[in-house]
């Protein structure tokens, strides 16, 4: 872990802030390869990318590539719901929020697909103006183009069933969540003192009106069943700055690590097994994980998938 002093030290330096008939076939077979490239089918690509020694920004730009590209994800006129965590009152060097540099680029690459709308919320747990002002996050978005819009208010939910579920029959959702052609999903990867782990299927209870309902009736299930209702077309875990205890919310620099990484995945199941991976936690010390793949929302063996791994640096 990183002494107050090693933490400024290392902001300081900036650390923190890829014959003619002959002649003739052989054009063509070059022209249906690279037509064949171009047209790349979806399960062509990696199932998750892990990036690191970058900038938040750096990161994204590098990974996204590698997924095929925001235009895989964001059609020409979507309205995109780009969803972070920003349950607290804190900077972005306290590891508690969503980096602003990384969901700044999300909004800025989404409208650079040609997405008609971009939308960004959570559900705060600490006053949400505060949160909004203080995480950087409302400034990074509107710069980049984006709307930041309340998650305070209870007439921008809607009760739906939650087909599957146990825990959950139902859940009063937000509508950017059921409505926005597009959802992005950009959590922060921390320690939780409930759940033991927060990252991509967790930041998703920030969608919601009624999280005690959670926590009472049995947290790691409803955390499992909620994605039932919609899973997100592609996770993106910042794990620059990583709260390795004290989470959600944390005490000090001293609980936090200098990572600079990040996991890109359409998969939330499996960037939820990355992050696990990442954060040095076994996956039986975060039920939800399994019970996710158990319902079909993906997967959990990191091993049989294709997975591409990638330093900014090399």
């Amino acid at each position: 872990m990183l002494t107050r002093r090693e933490f400024l030290g290392a902001l300081g330096s900036g650390a923190l802030g890829l014959g003619v008939a002959g002649g003739l076939l052989g054009r063509l077979r070059g022209l249906a390869a690279a037509a064949a490239v171009k047209a790349r089918p979806v399960e062509g690509w990696p199932d998750l990318v892990g990036v690191k020694d970058g900038s938040p920004a750096q990161m994204f730009d590098v990974g996204i590539k590698a997924l095929g590209g925001m235009g895989r994800f964001v059609k020409k006129g979507a309205s995109v719901l780009v969803k972070p965590n920003i349950g607290w009152a804190k900077t972005p060097n306290e590891g508690a929020t969503t980096n602003p540099e990384l969901v700044g680029r999300i909004v800025e690459s989404a409208r650079g697909a040609s997405a008609k709308k971009v939308f960004v919320f959570d559900h705060s747990v600490e006053l949400e103006e505060d949160c909004h002002r203080a995480s950087g996050i409302a400034k990074a978005v509107r710069a980049a183009g984006g709307e930041m819009r309340t998650a305070g208010d209870r007439d921008d939910y809607r009760k739906v069933a939650v087909r599957g579920g146990k825990v959950l029959a139902e859940v009063e959702v937000h509508a950017l969540y059921l409505d926005c052609d597009v959802v992005i999903n950009v959590p922060v990867l921390k320690s939780h003192g409930g759940s033991r782990m927060t990252a991509a299927m967790k930041n998703l209870m920030g969608v919601v009106w009624d999280r005690g309902y959670w926590h009472r009736h049995g947290l790691q299930e409803a955390i499992a069943e909620f994605p039932l209702v919609r899973k997100p077309d592609l996770n993106i875990v910042d794990a620059f700055i990583v709260m390795v205890q004290n989470g959600p919310r944390g005490l000090g620099t001293e609980d936090l690590l200098l990572k600079k990484m990040q996991i890109l995945s359409p998969d939330i199941v499996l960037a939820d097994a990355a992050s696990a991976k990442t954060l040095g936690i076994a996956l039986e010390a975060v039920p939800y994980i399994k019970r996710a793949a158990g319902l079909g929302l993906g997967s959990v063996d990191l091993d049989k998938k294709l997975v591409k791994r990638i330093s900014v640096g090399a």
